[in-house]
């Protein structure tokens, strides 16, 4: 009997190690410090930097609450438990984060905050981002030549808003969570997985035309657009490097909203299709007559921080291919002023094939007579 109640005695005795999360009940409330009862024989204190570091949550708190705090120091030089309240939140609140990802949960968020690629909420304290190409289509701002000024305008008015969201990835380390938008399509498109796969050709009618693609309203694979009504087609994304071969800068000069199209099904992941109308074109690559050593014509098509883009010319690929563009590599020059010097926007220049790598859409030049 005597050993029983001894054993009870050390189970009810709760030895604390740094990084335990634990409850504790509030005791006092100082001017600069708060004590927690912890159980038998533990009183724990939340002070110094620790206090400073959870005042705004401290204010709301009052004696007798409970309160989930994490273990620093298991017993200082006084006999106390130092605490920290800040970091037990952020290890719950990633411990929250987690659970809500592994299982696939949707949640609702508040729109506190927007910038020019997305929304910001916050789940369990915790930023967490809304890119603005994991908007539903519904709400995508489809504005005329992805105008970045208008797109901001428009995401401004979520502010304040609620939306149903699910976690797309995460960093603990990072602190980021970045979310995609539930569609109120969603269920339609939930039906309809069971009749679509990757690889389906489909047919379909460009919806919207936004900087990074285009949307697409498609019908099931072996159903026409006339014979299926407008609610019943699905949506989808056809990204700006799935409209051609060709390397395409502005969306709204391969396709047209309203034109109809044939496209293929690239990827399904969590309710979001995506699609190419390139995989059904012929890869232009694969026929160039091209290699290394060889000098070309081609037209500087634009500059960037690495480099200049040259289109080649038609005599040289093909009067029938789209346009192929080939890479000159700021290193040529040595700065990127130096390059605009000896190159210039819209003129011809002969360039020789440096590498050609048809698999990988891939050129590299150097201007002949630099």
């Amino acid at each position: 009997m005597q050993n029983e109640t001894l054993q009870k005695l050390i189970n009810s005795v709760q030895i604390l190690r740094a990084g335990d999360i634990v409850d504790g009940r509030v005791l006092a409330i100082e001017n600069l410090a708060i004590f927690l009862d912890l159980g038998p024989r533990k009183t724990g204190i939340i002070y110094g930097a620790e206090y400073q570091n959870a005042k705004n949550v401290l204010k709301n708190i009052k004696i007798g609450d409970i309160v989930s705090v994490k273990v620093i120091e298991p017993e200082n030089e006084d006999g106390y438990v130092e605490l920290s309240l800040r970091e037990a939140e952020k290890e719950l609140a990633w411990k929250t984060i987690k659970e809500i990802k592994e299982q696939d949960k949707e949640l609702v968020v508040k729109i506190t905050k927007v910038n020019k690629g997305g929304l910001i909420a916050e789940i369990s304290g915790v930023p967490a981002f809304l890119p603005t190409s994991q908007l539903s289509p519904e709400k995508y701002p489809r504005v005329p030549e992805g105008d970045k000024a208008k797109i901001l305008r428009k995401l401004q008015t979520f502010i304040g808003q609620e939306m149903k969201v699910k976690i797309l990835d995460f960093d603990e380390r990072a602190g980021q969570i970045i979310l995609t938008e539930e569609s109120k399509e969603n269920d339609n498109m939930h039906k309809a997985l069971q009749f679509i796969k990757v690889g389906d050709i489909v047919e379909g009618k460009i919806s919207g035309v936004v900087n990074f693609g285009a949307f697409i309203k498609f019908a099931k694979p072996g159903e026409t657009l006339e014979n299926v009504p407008e609610d019943e087609l699905l949506e989808g994304l056809i990204h700006i490097s799935e409209l051609d071969w060709q390397l395409v800068e502005d969306p709204a000069q391969v396709v047209k909203v309203g034109e109809k199209v044939k496209a293929q099904i690239v990827d399904i992941t969590q309710s979001r299709v995506s699609l190419s109308i390139k995989n059904l074109k012929k890869d232009p690559w694969q026929d160039l007559n091209l290699k290394a050593g060889d000098i070309v014509k081609g037209e500087v098509a634009r500059f960037n921080s690495f480099g200049a883009f040259i289109q080649i010319k038609t005599s040289f690929i093909g009067s029938d291919s789209p346009k192929i563009q080939g890479l000159i590599h700021i290193s040529e020059f040595g700065s990127e002023d130096k390059m605009k010097e000896k190159l210039e926007i819209g003129k011809e220049y002969d360039f020789q094939i440096l590498s050609f790598q048809p698999q990988r859409h891939w050129m590299s030049l150097h201007l002949k007579n630099n």
